[in-house]
């Protein structure tokens, strides 16, 4: 199977990568490797796939999905199979301070992808959401039956608008869809931009680090290789009309259409600060800690309702968070050539 994963290089990308390249799938890995941040940690994922024995498997394209004539030949020529559309403008708060780059990369660029499926013969698009869609809803565990249509951020809506593009190319051509609503994502090789990654370095730094809503944050993190154990789940399985979808009360998570929309999480939540207790474990080292307000479109708790995925592809998060926490602690120590805390 020929797959193109967009946003390869970046933290779940990667990773999926490895997994697919792990099953002896062809993957064409895309990314425009933007500054965003670090650009040389996406550098270093790409290179960890090449230094791979299999790597002979894996072709890389740097490219922007925004382009629409590089989009529409690269998909003429690829000859893929199925796709993995993870490539997007990240970060909720980023999306208050520049939001016509979430225009462009999460709508124009998904619509590129779109586009690219429909015109050749794509088996499957499964493509990344995320719980932030959920927004204002307070009823937990977040599950996909139920609306998730009043988004706090604009990041958040236009993954929501997402899942709406999504769905009417699949009624219009048929084109399978699975929309994947990830939950706080962790793990060795992350984003700087992530709270985990932002703690440790100031730690290590001997700086405070900031907590807002003065700690009372509840998360469902989920350890990377968890999430992509569910994205290759779905990747394998192509979304399906519903037997059982009514029009007149429609179900949120199915269509009449082959469409589907998922939550990966761990299927639990936990308190922020039991989170940073483990880390301060795992550094040997207290954190200085700024109590700071709630920050603009935040919020309280998230906590994935995970029924669907463990009844369609029998998923079940097995990391713990003080497995997780303890093999990024480890990862970051060896990337950035730390000794550990004595």
């Amino acid at each position: 199977m020929r797959v193109l994963i967009t946003g390869a290089a970046g933290f779940i990308g990667s990773f999926t990568t490895h997994r697919l390249l792990e099953q002896g799938e062809t993957v064409i890995g895309l990314d425009n490797l933007n500054d965003y941040y670090d650009p040389t940690l996406k550098d270093a994922r790409i290179a960890r796939i090449q230094d791979r024995s299999d790597a002979n498997r894996f072709e890389f394209i740097k490219a922007d999905i925004t382009d629409s004539g590089a989009m529409a030949h690269i998909f003429e020529s690829g000859k893929f199979d199925r796709v993995v559309h993870l490539a997007a403008q990240a970060g909720v708060r980023y999306s208050i301070e520049n939001p016509h780059a979430y225009a462009s990369a999460n709508l124009t660029g998904f619509l590129n992808i779109l586009e690219g499926c429909r015109h050749n013969n794509i088996e499957h698009l499964v493509y990344a959401s995320t719980s932030s869609v959920y927004g204002s809803d307070t009823s937990m565990p977040f599950s996909e039956h139920v609306g998730a249509d009043h988004p706090l951020t604009f990041y958040a809506a236009t993954k929501r608008a997402n899942e709406l593009m999504a769905h009417s190319y699949s009624n219009l051509f048929n084109l399978p869809c699975t929309g994947l609503r990830f939950f706080t994502v962790y793990g060795p090789w992350g984003r700087p931009d992530m709270a985990l990654f932002l703690f440790t370095k100031a730690i290590l730094d001997g700086k405070p680090i900031n907590v807002f809503n003065h700690g009372e944050h509840q998360r469902d993190f989920t350890y990377v290789e968890d999430i992509v154990s569910g994205v290759v789940y779905a990747l394998n399985n192509p979304a399906t009309s519903a037997d059982h979808y009514d029009p007149r009360s429609p179900d949120p998570a199915i269509s009449s259409a082959p469409w589907r929309v998922y939550n990966i999480g761990n299927g639990k939540s936990i308190g922020l600060m039991e989170f940073v207790k483990v880390l301060e474990e795992k550094l040997d080292r207290k954190a200085d800690i700024n109590m700071l307000a709630m920050q603009p479109g935040d919020v309280l708790a998230t906590w994935s309702d995970t029924s669907d995925l463990k009844t369609d592809f029998d998923y079940q998060a097995t990391t713990s968070v003080e497995e997780g926490v303890g093999k990024f602690v480890d990862w970051y120590l060896k990337y950035y050539s730390l000794t550990p805390a004595l």
